[in-house]
Order: C-alpha cells, then sequence, then structure tokens
C-alpha cells in the first residue's frame, strides 16, 4: 500500500467526500485507513461504572483506501503515489503529477544503484 502514516489525504467518494485529514494509522491486510476527522459515527453506550453518563459516544472509523488519494505538497491537490529507485539504489515515493518526493520508502541497495 502507497499510502503511509501521516500523510494528508483527501477523501474522493463516500459520504465525507471532498474532506482532507491526516492519516492515523494504516491496515494493510484490510486496506483501509483512518482518517482524522473523516467517517465519523455515533457509538451508543449504555450507562455502567466506566461511563456513568451514557449516552452517544463519536468515534472514527477506517475507510477504504481506494476511497482516499494523497495530497502533493507542492501543488495542494490530491494526486497518485509511484516509487521510483533513486541512483544510490535507494527507493522513495512520489507525487506523480509533479514529481516530488514523498519520503524514502527503503534503504540503498546495490542491486539497483546506478553505474
Amino acid at each position: 500500500m502507497k499510502i503511509k502514516t501521516g500523510d494528508t489525504v483527501k477523501v474522493i467518494s463516500g459520504a465525507d467526500k471532498g474532506e482532507t485529514g491526516k492519516v492515523v494509522a494504516v491496515d494493510a491486510e484490510t486496506g483501509k485507513v483512518m482518517v482524522e476527522g473523516v467517517n465519523r459515527v455515533f457509538k451508543h453506550v449504555r450507562r455502567s461504572q466506566k461511563n456513568p453518563q451514557g449516552g452517544r459516544l463519536e468515534k472514527e472509523m477506517p475507510v477504504n483506501a481506494s476511497n482516499v488519494m494523497v495530497v502533493c505538497p507542492q501543488t495542494g491537490k490530491p494526486t497518485k503515489v509511484g516509487i521510483r529507485y533513486l541512483k544510490d539504489g535507494s527507493k522513495e515515493r512520489y507525487a506523480k503529477e509533479s514529481g516530488v518526493s514523498l519520503g524514502q520508502v527503503a534503504p540503498a541497495k546495490d542491486s539497483y544503484a546506478e553505474g
């Protein structure tokens, strides 16, 4: 999965379409991401010693990774994410529209180094 914790993403479909937020958690196994302030639901809680007031608690639920796009740090628009190898053999993520680096994914490897 090309989306990482800490990325700023924009929701491109669903009830929260158009909202942006920071990725809090990524679950690669299920293909879902938790985004700050997106997909909020109410959980109804019975009164108990732990929660003496009871009532409705608001919490965030995961969103499918296909419903969000990473926001390019240079242009501020949603963009696809690609992976490329640098000359020293390290692997990095980059914004496909502007070509800006989004951070290193893997350390340098001699087999992928040029020259």
